[in-house]
């Protein structure tokens, strides 16, 4: 069964974020990097178990060519995978399941 998904405000800041940041360097990888996180969600939702807990209940799965990760949780009940944060790399990783 797949399961839906949604972004949390901040999660669809940083990924709004990133694409900017791609755009105003080269179009392509822009469009790039959203088809590689579009494929990631895509992934995520037919095998929503499939990554491990990182922490706690959150799970994470790295974006292919780019330094990103997608950090969610499952919420069981709706069905539907909560997307907390497209997290780059080179950020600190203390700050990266707060939410």
């Amino acid at each position: 069964m797949s399961y839906k998904y949604i972004y949390d405000p901040i999660a669809l800041t940083e990924y709004k974020d990133a694409v900017s940041w791609y755009n105003a360097r080269s179009e392509k990888a822009a469009e790039n990097f959203v088809i590689e996180v579009t494929k990631k969600i895509e992934q995520i939702c037919s095998h929503p178990l499939r990554c491990r807990n990182e922490y706690k209940y959150f799970k994470e799965i790295s974006v292919k060519k780019y330094p990103y990760s997608i950090v969610y949780f499952v919420d069981e009940n709706t069905k539907t995978i909560v997307i907390t944060s497209v997290y780059h790399h080179k950020r600190n990783p203390t700050n990266k399941y707060e939410k």
